[in-house]
């Protein structure tokens, strides 16, 4: 019974040396002195700020993209400890003790260093050799920029990360697809590339290029499938089922998981919650929650309320009135009405209330049990304090000539009647029925006599002048087709109006209401909310120091620094590897040039490089990178073809939908940028140079002469590595005559203290 005890328990292990050793140094690289400086490094100021919010459970919108990378930076916070406490606002600032700084920047260190077997194995699943491989990752090893941008509380080598994961899982599972098809091993590189492909748009949004280059790539073997006379039907379609189930559902849900987990962590309300709707604002802990809490549902006929506007940018806005009156004459000689100024007040004010009166009956107070407004209802807004209704009529807005002036109206006993009646209008109503909620409920207010829509024209215009204290533009908006969210309002603030005498009133105006209500948004609600603010908000982009434009990046005429030390010459700089960027740009050219003469010359019958199976990658029968394509006797030379062909849609591709997009975007722009796309142009040098060695350098001299020469190249690389090295970790500090003689391009912004 225990005679298996009388022989030895044998575990054997197949361990890539290669593998193992770089990334070894791939952690000492990007880990070595990782709490120097402490203090805030550029956008650590930015990035430590939403930290910090985090920490305090504080709502917060960042519109440069997804939580999820937000959350990992603050995961190291949490692990360190922090409390939250330190004041985000100057780059250089000294951490405090309280900041755990090694755990801030750790996550980014890691996946920096982890981009660099990642590199080793990429090149593997392509099928070149492990000398190829091995060259790639010491490439992404030693560039600068990938250092200095992994060692700070930054998001890019994350993302970088997420991408080349997504990556290399696509090529291990269409490599065991031929072979091992449906397989646990199949299954987990297919499902951990959608998950990938998630991650890396979680963090950026520019994950979302290599994510639609995958699904490019994947759909583009499926419709090779699609005419392979061995699979049935059946066998098709459950691999369009998988790869829609790990390549968009799984992806889709893992991203509406990350916004839940934001959401559920930040539910309290703070700054930046102003510009979502009052709905939104109402669902957080403390803020308008606290205001609001208690307030009725439903607006009746008598309802005290405070109009917002949805729009809500670039500030948000409630309806006001006041006593001051529009100026008889404007400026350019315009004449007004002369009546009671209305506009939009940015600011919480007793001014904003304004009272629901129906046209019929005289009394300003709900009746009992309260008639409800709904959809298409008449109305009079009775201003609570200044008891004026609010009127428009066939007189040009002080501002807007071609609209309509809103005013309260004044009797002056003149040929100008009250035009005073507003049809109530449900935009998001789900009948036409629905009762006028408070929150809720966005409406329009139509004008009755002339159809004219109450519009807060100063959000996307000027503020009033002087004599309407700043303050925003309210119009009648007459050529309304369809609707544009500063014709919408919501009921913010809302009571039940008692007190028919108006010094009574005016004390009920500022007393707080006391009925019970819940206003809870559901997920989805918040998300649609929140992904749309993302996607639309808009920063007044501004001219930073160090912004460039995309062609700057691939000469690298521009740098970024990022620290000073306060009294020597120690600093960090964001700048490339002079050596890898140009030779990454030869890589570029030679790659395309080459590919254009192989097109031609295939069209005229040559085929310099035979043309093999369609296919992206090659799946052959034999250890990935074990050999090239004309050195392995288990490779036939027509797959030769395949292997420049797959390199090309995985590297060249990669770089160009990385970087071509960005000369579309109207945003500030920055070197680092640049780095998810020379990333991938960094991995198609080898493969250029291993093309080169196979097809070109045929005799024994020629593969010597041409292996010197990488030999020498190389040593110019880590030449370039080791020179700018004092200026990618910050140390050791530099006199000035060394740091003159790092200025290699009169563009660069190296910073010279006088001593």
């Amino acid at each position: 019974m225990l005679g298996f005890l009388k022989e030895p328990l044998v575990v054997t292990a197949k361990i890539n040396v290669n593998l193992v050793a770089l990334t070894v140094v791939g952690f000492i690289n990007r880990l070595w002195g990782l709490c120097y400086p402490r203090a805030v490094v550029f956008d650590e100021v930015y990035y430590g700020q939403f930290v910090s919010l985090y920490m305090k459970r504080i709502f917060f919108v960042d519109d440069s993209g997804p939580p999820f990378g937000h959350m990992l930076l603050a995961s190291g916070g949490y692990l360190g400890g922090f409390d939250g406490n330190f004041l985000w606002n100057r780059i250089g600032a000294e951490y405090s003790t309280n900041v755990p700084v090694w755990s801030l920047r750790l996550l980014p260190a890691l996946a920096g260093a982890l981009c660099v077997p990642l590199a080793y194995q990429i090149l593997v699943e392509l099928h070149f050799s492990h000398c190829a491989a091995l060259g790639a990752a010491l490439l992404i090893l030693l560039e600068n920029s990938l250092i200095t941008q992994s060692r700070f509380m930054l998001l890019e080598s994350i993302l970088i990360f997420f991408i080349l994961l997504a990556v290399l899982s696509y090529l291990k599972f269409y490599n065991l697809q031929k072979h091992s098809a449906f397989s646990g091993s199949w299954w987990f590189w297919l499902l951990l590339t959608g998950v990938a492909c998630s991650c890396a748009v979680g963090v950026k949004y520019m994950g979302l290029f290599t994510y639609m280059l995958l699904l490019v790539t994947a759909g583009l073997h499926f419709w090779h499938m699609i005419g392979d006379q061995n699979l049935s039907n059946v066998s098709l379609l459950c691999h369009f089922l998988a790869r829609a189930l790990a390549l968009i559902i799984i992806p889709v849900g893992l991203y509406l998981s990350f916004f839940y987990v934001h959401l559920a962590l930040l539910y309290r309300s703070g700054p930046h919650d102003q510009i979502m709707t009052s709905a939104f604002q109402a669902s957080l802990e403390g803020g308008l929650a606290r205001i609001t809490q208690g307030q009725p549902l439903e607006v009746a006929y008598g309802s005290q309320i405070t109009l917002r506007n949805v729009l809500g940018k670039p500030m948000q806005c409630w309806l006001h009135s006041h006593t001051n009156t529009y100026p008889i004459r404007y400026e350019n000689g315009r004449g007004s009405s002369h009546q009671q100024q209305v506009t939009c007040y940015p600011f919480k004010d007793v001014n904003n209330w304004w009272i629901v009166k129906d046209p019929g009956m005289q009394q300003l107070v709900v009746s009992n049990p309260p008639r409800p407004v709904r959809h298409g209802h008449i109305v009079q807004l009775v201003h609570g304090i200044t008891t004026r209704y609010l009127n428009t009529h066939d007189v040009a807005a002080p501002l807007s000539p071609h609209s309509q002036e809103v005013s309260c109206y004044i009797d002056y006993n003149i040929s100008m009647p009250a035009q005073n009646l507003w049809r109530v209008e449900i935009v998001n109503r789900e009948s036409d029925t629905d009762v006028w909620k408070t929150i809720l409920s966005e409406v329009r207010f139509v004008h009755v006599n002339t159809s004219a829509v109450l519009k807060a024209s100063g959000l996307i215009g000027a503020s009033l002048p002087e004599w309407g204290y700043r303050q925003l533009e309210v119009v009648g908006e007459k050529l309304s087709k369809g609707y544009h969210q500063s014709m919408v309002w919501n009921v913010e603030e809302h009571r039940y109006g008692k007190s028919q005498e108006q010094k009574e009133r005016e004390v009920e105006l500022h007393s707080p209401t006391q009925m019970d209500i819940s206003k809870n948004l559901s997920f989805m609600a918040k998300f649609t909310e929140l992904q749309w603010k993302i996607l639309t908000l808009k920063n007044e982009d501004t001219e930073h120091k160090y912004s460039s434009s995309a062609l700057d990046w691939i000469t690298m005429d521009t740098n970024i620094a990022y620290w000073l030390h306060p009294t020597s010459g120690a600093q960090i700089h964001l700048l490339g590897n002079v050596a890898t960027w140009a030779s990454a740009n030869a890589a570029t050219l030679a790659y395309l040039c080459l590919s254009l003469w192989y097109l031609l010359r295939r069209r005229r019958q040559i085929y310099d490089i035979p043309e093999g199976v369609p296919a992206l990658p090659v799946c052959v029968q034999v250890e990935p990178g074990a050999c090239s394509a004309l050195s392995c006797p288990l490779l036939s030379p027509a797959d030769a073809w395949q292997l420049w062909v797959s390199a090309g849609g995985v590297c060249a591709g990669g770089w160009a939908v990385n970087y071509l997009p960005f000369f579309l975007m109207e945003k500030t722009l920055f070197l680092y940028h640049y780095l998810p796309a020379v990333t991938f142009q960094i991995l198609l040098i080898p493969v250029v140079l291993q093309h080169l060695g196979d097809h070109l350098c045929r005799s024994v001299l020629l593969k010597s002469m041409f292996s010197a020469l990488i030999v020498g190249w190389f040593s110019w690389v880590y030449f370039v590595y080791c020179t700018f090295s004092p200026v990618t970790y910050g140390q050791p500090a530099l006199s000035l005559s060394e740091l003159k003689a790092l200025r290699w391009r009169d563009t660069w912004n190296i910073l010279l203290r006088k001593q």
